[in-house]
């Protein structure tokens, strides 16, 4: 799956100019003959380090999980358990 989404990412790169100016001339049927995963919405966020979709915290890039796991372990600088 991380595969899967590193190589729609590629293609939203690769087509990203060419969407703009198609829809900017709004030619829809031409915006329908690129590949589907040329679209900005098919892309999901994903853990980088495990891959898992649900969860993922943007402000660090990875899921609910695996912060958790690194937070405890003190790997995320600045990052402490509440206790009180």
């Amino acid at each position: 799956m991380k595969a899967r989404e590193r190589k729609r990412a590629k293609l939203i790169a690769k087509y990203a100019a060419k969407r703009q100016a198609l829809l900017e001339a709004g030619d829809y049927e031409a915006l329908q003959k690129l590949p589907k995963n040329a679209s900005p919405v098919r892309a999901r966020n994903r853990c980088k380090l495990t891959g898992r979709p649900r969860g993922y915290m943007r402000t660090f890039g990875i899921s609910r999980v695996t912060f958790r796991e690194m937070a405890n372990k003190g790997l995320i600088p600045g990052v402490t358990k509440a206790s009180w």
